[in-house]
């Protein structure tokens, strides 16, 4: 019997990402855990999570491609009895197949031009094949990277007819593109609620609050004006209710009496960035599952 090549041995190893949500029951790890052991699956990672309040279970296996007989399509085929009979939510995604991320941006640069560093240097595992701005601004800094940029102007909140028309071409543009992930990198811009509900828990956003506190605009000012002690940033999915959708991560560094609003932002910026990167990446790495409003993050 041949072994199966380790990451001591490979430092690229392709893996299948094996993600469930189901209800809450005895038998379920057997179940999958058994099915992969069945087929000569070697499993690298494995997480679990059972939520008591909502009767939820979540589970998270990579398993190298390798060790197992058959393709992605072949893995579905024989998995569907196993999640049909614990009704599971359940997606299986390969990595060697990147997953292609759609950035949003209006005129501030320190979240866009982070990740277009992280996916230049390879630290984020993706593609990032377009970005959409509202403003011509950052098309240098885009095309220095050479991504593609689309400029879509948004009309004022007047112009009900033509912020329709600018948001379709933006879900045009995301088709288009093949888009897996919508990331919002301070796009300054409300999607409407038929975008939103269009891709759920495919719209990340970072908001420059660590959230609920200080939702909505100018947050280091309203942080200022209070002498909060903490400041931070979060990281979430966006939904039709405003700053309400479920968090991803957040992260928050301490200020004191002498911090003028312009340096909570200037810290806040730092912040911003570190948030939606790491948010981003959990994303890719189908380490983030959805809870109702809430989300199972194993990091």
């Amino acid at each position: 019997m041949t072994a199966v090549p380790g990451p001591a041995e490979d430092d690229h190893v392709r893996r299948y990402v094996l993600t469930v949500t189901c209800p809450d029951r005895v038998g379920i790890v057997a179940a999958v855990s058994g099915f992969i052991a069945e087929h000569g699956g070697w499993v690298l990672e494995a997480a679990q999570h059972g939520d008591l309040s909502t009767g939820r279970f979540f589970l998270r296996i990579e398993v190298i491609a390798d060790s197992l007989p058959f393709d992605p399509a072949g893995f579905r085929e024989r998995f569907a009895p196993v999640a049909a009979a614990f009704d599971m939510d359940w997606r299986l995604t390969d990595t060697d197949v990147a997953k292609r991320v759609v950035v949003l941006v209006s005129r501030e640069d320190h979240c866009l031009a982070d990740l277009l560093y992280r996916f230049g240097s390879g630290d984020l595992a993706c593609e990032i094949p377009l970005v959409v701005s509202n403003h011509e601004a950052l098309r240098p800094v885009v095309e220095r990277h050479g991504v593609a940029f689309r400029h879509v102007p948004v009309p004022g909140p007047g112009d009900a007819g033509g912020r329709a028309a600018a948001f379709a071409e933006v879900a045009r543009l995301f088709e288009e593109a093949g888009g897996d992930v919508l990331v919002l990198a301070r796009y300054m811009q409300i999607l409407p609620p038929d975008l939103c509900r269009r891709y759920p828990g495919r719209i990340i956003n970072i908001h420059h609050s660590f959230l609920p506190s200080f939702a909505g605009a100018r947050p280091y000012h309203q942080a200022f004006e209070r002498g909060v002690k903490l400041i931070g940033a979060t990281c979430h999915y966006v939904t039709a209710d405003l700053d309400e959708g479920p968090i991803v991560e957040q992260d928050t560094r301490r200020i004191d009496h002498t911090d003028t609003p312009e340096e909570l932002m200037r810290i806040g910026r730092d912040i911003e960035r570190t948030v939606l990167a790491r948010g981003l990446r959990w994303h890719l790495e189908d380490r983030v599952l959805l809870n109702g409003g809430r989300t199972v993050v194993f990091a």
